[in-house]
């Protein structure tokens, strides 16, 4: 065994030769050498164990292709792209929208040079840069004033901080939900300092219960989103003209988390409305919150819009300054609502609203040119077969609602379905689907057909074909 462990090529001389490997040279070099530690310590307890028994097996020239492999791929960075053929469109788990390219664009170029971030370019002097959007958003949704923080739970948190610290905010108990991540209404009411007020029954509240809820330390009534949660059956919630009309009787502002929130109506693609955000600013709610990165296909924000009075008490709060938003969402929200100028273009160009309207035609298509790319490239190892199936917007827009797609369903010969799901979050890039019907299913909604290849490099990678 000591004999073996002599075989072993020093650091250096492994170091000098993988330094010829273009594809590896760009790496930095005390990573490379403790990723070569890493290897060899790997390669002694082989040795101990006695699964390495001769020393031709420790060879430079043997050992070389295997570390060189190993280097590759703990080099790769932690976070990174993933082909997402699941049919989810706004999928929390995988970065919510894709961006438009405006805005890919506008990201680019408020990285790489300096900006007006917060400099007025008439003036010369310090600027605001909420400014970049506010005019955009009031021009879209209808509302007086708008602000935008890093994300829907921080609008809800400052809205109610703001509004409601110390005093009573009204809420039907049906709303009070928990979404993902274990954010739940109640938790953030009492970490702004607002006091819960929970009124009717979990499926049915009524406006005499509001009314009976209101007193002298009552701040606001408000209008939960329930996200991916539904009550059917024997149910009733007051409407926000109801809520409006209460709220001006006693002078209290009516507030309204829609959740996800959507600037677009789907109107013919199968989906039931919800109410947009131009809707609801319509039908007078004081203060809107939402999210940027689900629906409406932009990046991560909360975006706030209502009444000028209201909106101007939130951003006067000094919490402000520690949920504000930074230059690269700023320009990449910018872009996006710029195409929201015209529902057409923003229907076209934002990917997630071309995703989510796209018709059943175009998914037969795109899975009839994904399938012949398989078949093609993994010959005999899998069948492939189309069927049909339903993807999901996600994100907690239209829970529970399906929109018919077509799949491509992958049986491997060799391995088994939930092997395959399982070797394929370790191919370069990972892919991630979903088992149906005992297929491994590929949905072209969430897939650009210019990832075809990538994914067909996917399989083949998971099933071992060269």
């Amino acid at each position: 065994m000591s004999q073996l462990f002599r075989h072993l090529p020093s650091v250096d001389i492994v170091l000098a030769e993988l330094e010829r490997d273009e594809s590896l040279r760009c790496l930095p070099r005390p990573l490379v050498r403790d990723l070569i530690n890493e290897f060899l310590d790997i390669k002694r307890e082989e040795i101990r164990s006695g699964v390495v028994s001769e020393a031709g097996e420790l060879a430079l020239g043997v050992l070389l292709p295997r570390l060189a492999a190993f280097v590759r791929a703990k080099a790769r960075p932690h976070f990174r792209r993933v082909l997402n053929v699941t049919g989810v469109v706004v999928h929390t788990n995988m970065g919510r929208s894709l961006l438009a390219r405006e805005a890919v664009e506008a990201v680019s170029k408020a990285c790489a040079h300096y900006s007006n971030l917060e400099f007025d370019l008439e003036t010369g002097e310090r600027g605001s840069r909420y400014s970049h959007v506010e005019k955009l958003l009031c021009d879209i949704t209808g509302a007086e004033a708008a602000l935008v923080v890093n994300n829907n739970a921080a609008a809800v948190f400052i809205m109610l901080e703001t509004l409601a610290k110390g005093r009573e905010v009204v809420v039907s108990r049906g709303q009070l939900v928990e979404i993902g991540g274990s954010f739940r209404i109640p938790d953030v009411m009492s970490k702004s300092g607002a006091i819960l007020r929970e009124v009717g029954a979990t499926n049915r509240t009524h406006v005499h219960d509001y009314e009976r809820a209101i007193g002298d330390n009552t701040a606001a009534l408000m209008r939960v989103h329930t996200s991916n949660f539904r009550l059917i059956g024997f149910t009733k919630e007051v409407s926000l003209e109801e809520m409006r009309q209460l709220g001006d009787r006693y002078g209290l502002p009516v507030l309204e988390d829609l959740g996800s929130g959507s600037l677009f109506r789907f109107d013919g693609t199968g989906l039931i409305n919800e109410p947009t955000v131009q809707e609801v600013v319509a039908q007078g709610a004081d203060v809107v919150s939402f999210s940027g990165d689900k629906v409406l296909g932009g990046p991560q924000a909360g975006i706030i819009v209502g009444r000028r009075e209201w909106i101007e008490r939130i951003k006067r709060n000094p919490v402000n300054r520690a949920l504000r938003i930074d230059k690269m969402t700023l320009a990449a929200l910018e872009a996006t609502l710029r195409l929201y100028l015209d529902m057409d273009k923003a229907r076209e160009s934002v990917p997630t609203l071309n995703m989510i309207t796209m018709d059943y035609k175009t998914l037969r298509g795109r899975a009839g040119r994904l399938a012949k790319t398989l078949r093609a490239e993994l010959g005999d190892a899998a069948d492939i077969a189309i069927r049909k199936g339903v993807s999901r917007v996600g994100g907690g827009a239209f829970p529970e609602q399906d929109i018919a797609t077509s799949l491509v369903a992958v049986n491997p010969k060799n391995i088994s379905v939930r092997e395959l799901k399982k070797r394929l979050l370790d191919t370069e890039p990972p892919l991630v689907g979903r088992i149906e019907d005992e297929g491994f299913c590929l949905d072209p909604r969430t897939l650009d057909p210019r990832e075809n290849g990538l994914a067909a490099k996917a399989l083949k990678q998971a099933l071992g074909i060269a």
